[in-house]
């Protein structure tokens, strides 16, 4: 399989804030936007990548030709603004197949790329969205787009997710001018004919291209990165059972604070859809959560009770599946149920007689749960965010 990256952006709203480099090499928390990408891109089955490359090339091209990657790399270079019909054009004769996906350079959709079928001339992948105006809304019938609307403010919709599959074999792109939209005058003429398809994903989405959303990217970014690589640890076990704690897991750690109500809880990006990927896998999936808030009169049990009633109802309406949230709530260390020590996943076992340490995974955040997987005997994946390393180091050097 083949992917072209249009890499070739102004940024010219982001000018200000990132100065003069092209918009896909906008660094997010110290790495080019086009790394986190790249890294999200070697998931797939992809065997060669072709840069649609024009405005300061050279610095797409010497971070590409610096890293190492699991794919062959070309690049399309445009000697003047073609479009981005017209990039696409150029990017696909350095192609060698027919089947070939399109990602803007700028947009990050956590999809599962091999769901994104060839199924028509061009196959989107739509992005179900509320309360936008930045966006035009793209009406679809459950398989075909039927039209594209103009930017307007709307309170739900679906949009272009910026993922294109684009089969070569139904779609002569020679036909076209050197420079041309490949919106307006591909995507709008053929959604008429119907020979658009719509897929819709609802993963993980964000544009940089605004100066808001550049600044959200600095935090989400990083958090669906660790997100994905402790998924992809996840499912590559062979237990049956899995063990979560809750918050750096689930849900945004509140450094020196809890999570007392729901305003408070914010879902880590990409989590819901690995809760809907886990639910596959294992025979069964409990959250252990120490919650010393409660413990501590900071906050009830009856509010903690309401916090998982809505997280609860979220991981369902996701098609995700939690079979038992077990918590201490205790502040004393000895407490035989606190992680780490042993006693809730003794309360498990209890529960369901098949589980057994040997078959059992826990994912967590802290060296807490690193001690409970391994007093309990069972593998432990961490989910490694820059804080959550920070708190590692902590306490490491704390000697804990």
């Amino acid at each position: 399989m083949e992917a072209i990256i249009l890499a070739g952006g102004l940024g010219t709203r982001l000018r200000g804030v990132i100065g003069e480099i092209p918009k896909c090499m906008a660094p997010i928390d110290g790495k080019p936007f086009l790394q986190y990408q790249l890294e999200w891109l070697s998931r797939f089955d992809i065997s060669h990548v072709i840069f649609s490359v024009g405005y300061l090339k050279e610095q797409v091209i010497d971070f590409v030709n610096s890293c190492e990657w699991p794919f062959e790399v070309s690049y399309a270079v445009e000697t003047e603004p073609l479009g981005t019909g017209g990039g696409i054009r150029l990017a696909l004769s350095k192609c060698r197949g027919n089947l070939v996906y399109v990602l803007n350079g700028d947009t990050f959709f956590n999809i599962d790329l091999n769901s994104l079928t060839f199924t028509a001339p061009v196959t989107l992948a739509l992005k179900p969205m509320r309360d936008f105006d930045r966006y035009g809304a793209v009406d679809w019938d459950g398989d075909l787009v039927k039209g594209f609307r103009e930017k307007a403010p709307c309170a739900e919709g679906l949009i272009n997710g910026g993922i294109y599959a684009i089969d070569r074999s139904q779609l002569d792109m020679a036909l076209y001018p050197k420079k041309f939209s490949f919106e307006k005058e591909v995507l709008e003429p053929l959604s008429d004919l119907f020979l658009v398809a719509g897929r819709v994903m609802d993963g993980y989405f964000i544009d940089i291209g605004v100066p808001e959303d550049y600044e959200r990217a600095q935090r989400e970014l990083p958090e669906i990165q660790a997100v994905l690589k402790a998924s992809d640890a996840v499912m590559a076990s062979k237990a049956d059972t899995l063990f979560l704690d809750r918050d750096g897991v689930i849900n945004r750690w509140i450094p020196g604070d809890y999570v007392r109500a729901w305003d408070q809880f914010v879902f880590l990006p990409g989590i819901l859809e690995c809760l809907r990927a886990w639910a596959g896998k294992f025979k069964h999936i409990f959250i252990v959560s120490n919650q010393r808030g409660v413990g501590k009169g900071k906050m009830t049990q009856e509010e903690l009770d309401t916090v998982h009633e809505r997280m609860l109802e979220e991981i369902r309406q996701a098609d995700g599946r939690i079979d038992g949230i077990l918590v201490c709530t205790s502040v004393e260390e000895s407490d035989p149920r606190r992680k780490p020590n042993t006693g809730l996943f003794e309360e498990a076992c209890h529960a369901y007689p098949d589980i057994t340490a040997e078959r059992s995974l826990m994912l967590g955040d802290s060296h807490y749960d690193r001690d409970f997987a391994r007093n309990c005997g069972m593998d432990f994946v961490l989910m490694e965010t820059a804080e959550i390393t920070l708190r590692f180091q902590e306490a490491a050097s704390s000697g804990s």
